[in-house]
């Protein structure tokens, strides 16, 4: 199962994405992480990567999607995945689903966490109003509320995108993280109970 998980600054998507790592066997992809292990690894692209970040550059979308593309290649990945930081736009997702259908393959779901921005800020304001010392500096209500504006303009056009392709899942991202939990599972039919999903379709354990 090849899974997107949409939603805002704040939205639990870390979090979803860890459990269903945990409970599926699926593989959390995040972009950074993908970058960083292909420069270190030294691949072809890492290599054109690693230049690009030198400069102090941003790594266009045909590099990071090249990286993507080896990356869900390896093993680990066989079981299904679930991708972390892209695509954050519409031309990002193009370029995906191009990779994606060069390989004969697509992606199975977009799962959109969907919550309510001043809910999230009147949240990140209580947890910095509890944290011993002082809060981050990136984790404070003004910080947030400039993350979301970057998110409605640039990466919430998204969701529209994969509804138009009937990929689109949508549950209430401000439950409670169990609940949320369950959701997804159940927009995605899977559960812990019934097994993974692999085995369901190939009707192998």
């Amino acid at each position: 199962m090849k899974l997107i998980l949409l939603g805002p600054p704040g939205a639990g998507k870390g979090t979803q994405a860890k459990r269903l790592e945990e409970a599926h066997g699926l593989v959390q992809l995040s972009t950074g992480d993908m970058l960083r292990a292909a420069v270190a690894a030294g691949t072809e692209i890492g290599k054109i990567a690693e230049g690009i970040m030198a400069r102090g550059e941003l790594v266009p979308n045909d590099v990071v999607v090249g990286i993507i593309s080896e990356r869900i290649e390896q093993p680990d990945a066989a079981k299904g995945y679930i991708l972390d930081g892209f695509p954050r736009n519409v031309a990002q997702a193009e370029a995906l689903d191009e990779m994606l259908a060069g390989k004969g393959t697509t992606l199975d779901a977009v799962v959109e966490l969907g919550v309510d921005d001043g809910i999230l800020l009147k949240r990140i304001e209580t947890r910095a109003a509890e944290t011993v010392g002082g809060p981050r500096a990136d984790d404070n209500a003004e910080a947030l509320a400039k993350r979301l504006t970057v998110y409605h303009e640039q990466t919430a056009p998204l969701i529209a995108y994969y509804k138009a392709k009937g990929k689109l899942k949508t549950v209430d991202g401000m439950k409670d993280m169990d609940e949320v939990t369950r959701q997804i599972e159940a927009v995605l039919g899977i559960s812990k109970k019934e097994g993974n999903w692999l085995s369901r379709l190939t009707g192998k354990k």
